[in-house]
């Protein structure tokens, strides 16, 4: 197979076969503000604080940091990673770096569907605050109802994936301006309102020591709901990888993206904590049942706390990250459809990774993204644990994706043929001997999570009525059949037409290169003698016609 020489092109795409057609403007802050509205800390604390507390109360804040070192592992792996691939897409063409195509197809395939469905999940979030900020943002009846909770929230969802659609189609610039001011505010926000709840604390740490009763009758004691209300935590942080996924519109990505990974899950991990902390040891009353109530969780504290003014500016600061969170997680799922596309490995590749020629972005992807992600809202229309729901399957699609990157990476590792010593690729991160324990403990912290993510609980799958065992085997079954739908699509169809699109591919003369083959190719020394000998003639013809 022949690689790219990068001399070529300035922009480096070409090393990795693709012609320049992004916009190249993010810097440092932009690409750090990425990951970190992709995580936000102050939706996801707030949106689902509520369930974790009702599953295991104060002491489910351990989870926290639990969660943190297992997905730091994974953040450390994809740093390494960013530091030579800096790619839109960036799970799928690290996968296609390390595994087969198969491998690659459905890293990429489940990690869009995930991150389709997140933007869903991130939206509904409007709900849990809107209305405690202002009644009049309750327009479907007054909450009370059965199904005004769903409903509304599915009506607050459509306008903010529609705003999101429309941002994002006109511009990374535009897109990642607004993340950017927003990120700011939701980084004050977060640091005074820390403060603010430092300041209101009412009790000491010794109630996070204390299972309150949490656990009895349960099969597993404790442990059995703790593992329930971890989930909150695992459904917070991950999608650092935004910021290597942005990586063809970053400047000097391959020393911008692993850093911007990095500082996003550690901030993350110290305010998202903290808020946690102080929370808890401010609440009034924690027996109080809005705590553990999706209508009141964090927010209700806050506003207890605060009271007034300043509880409502800081509900204010929530919206404007669950905002910027949706066009993150919109911005992903673009760049990973475009670059699914580019290769002709999705259906209708080449009206999907079209490029707006003015506005250098992939406008086709942004609406047809935002569409779909409309779609599970309406079928999950009636359903009032829709946050859960659409929660639990999207985390379940996103770890199962990264799996499909560290494992792979694992094998290389064991095999000496990671990192790569002949690929010409400039690292920009490395974690020298550090590189196998962290990708040990990646993979193991991977499969456990996963593994408890998808466990057919009826906490999670099937918490209000009818109670059927379809629904709580749905999360199984649904990630069965995209899988399994998924890797019958690609063996029958997609690997077929498989292949970088003439007007996304390096000009000729970048690839003229001797390179190493990915993992899944099987060329032959006649086939590698034969693409030189067409690279080079096609050269010499076109020096000839320039005589």
């Amino acid at each position: 197979m022949l690689e790219p020489s990068k001399s070529t092109d300035s922009s480096g795409m070409d090393e990795f076969g693709y012609a320049q057609t992004l916009d190249r403007s993010i810097g440092k802050f932009a690409s750090f503000a990425a990951g970190v509205s992709y995580i936000s800390i102050l939706t996801g604390v707030f949106q689902l604080f509520y369930f974790g507390f009702s599953m295991a109360g104060p002491a489910y804040a351990w989870s926290w940091p639990i969660v943190f070192v297992g997905q730091l592992m994974v953040a450390l792996c994809f740093a390494e990673l960013a530091g030579r691939y800096p790619v839109a897409g960036s799970v799928y063409n690290w996968a296609k770096r390390l595994a087969s195509g198969t491998s690659a197809w459905l890293a990429g395939w489940l990690l869009l569907l995930s991150s389709i469905m997140a933007l869903g999940s991130v939206a509904l979030a409007l709900q849990i605050t809107l209305p405690q900020l202002w009644s009049g943002f309750q327009i479907i009846g007054d909450g009370t109802g059965t199904y005004d909770f769903a409903l509304n929230g599915v009506l607050l969802a459509t306008i903010m994936i529609t705003i999101s659609t429309l941002i994002n189609a006109f511009g990374v610039k535009l897109m990642t301006r607004i993340n950017s001011i927003g990120v700011f505010v939701e980084l004050i926000a977060a640091v005074l309102l820390i403060l603010a709840l430092g300041w209101h604390v009412v009790r000491g740490p010794e109630v996070f020591f204390d299972t309150a009763g949490f656990g009895e009758g349960h099969d597993l004691g404790f442990f059995g709901v703790f593992l329930i209300g971890a989930m909150a935590s695992g459904y917070v942080m991950y999608g650092f990888d935004t910021a290597s996924s942005l990586g063809e519109e970053t400047k000097d990505p391959k020393r911008t993206a692993p850093k911007a990974i990095l500082r996003a899950v550690t901030a993350s991990f110290l305010l998202g904590g903290l808020i946690l902390l102080f929370g808890i040891l401010a609440a009034p009353d924690l027996t109080d049942p809005k705590v553990g109530a999706a209508d009141g969780g964090l927010q209700h504290i806050v506003l207890s706390v605060l009271g007034g003014p300043f509880g409502k500016a800081f509900l204010a600061c929530i919206v404007v990250a669950v905002v910027v969170c949706t066009l993150a997680v919109h911005a992903a799922a673009i760049r990973m459809m475009f670059a699914m596309a580019r290769d002709n490995n999705l259906p209708f590749s080449r009206q999907l990774s079209k490029v707006d020629p003015v506005r250098k972005t992939p406008t086709v992807a942004a609406i047809v993204i935002g569409v779909i992600a409309v779609i599970p809202l309406l079928v999950n229309v009636m359903q009032p644990a829709i946050f859960t729901i659409l929660s639990s399957i999207s985390i379940v699609l996103i770890y199962l994706s990264y799996l499909l990157v560290t494992v792979p990476l694992l094998r290389k590792r064991l095999a000496r043929k990671w990192p790569v010593l002949d690929d010409r690729s400039e690292a920009g991160f490395s974690m020298g001997k550090w590189g196998l324990p962290v990708n040990i403990l990646a993979v193991l912290w991977g499969g456990a999570m996963t593994l408890n993510l998808i466990w057919p609980r009826p906490e999670i799958y099937n918490s209000v009525p009818p109670f059927e065992w379809y629904l709580q085997w749905g999360g199984v079954i649904f990630v069965a059949a995209v899988t399994g739908g998924g890797a019958l699509l690609y063996h029958f169809k997609i690997r077929h037409q498989t292949g970088v699109l003439a007007e996304h591919a390096a000009p000729p003369a970048a690839r003229l290169v001797p390179g190493p083959a990915p993992a899944d190719a099987e060329l032959s020394p006649a086939d590698v003698a034969g693409e030189i000998r067409d690279d080079l003639a096609m050269n010499a013809a076109v020096a000839n016609k320039g005589a």
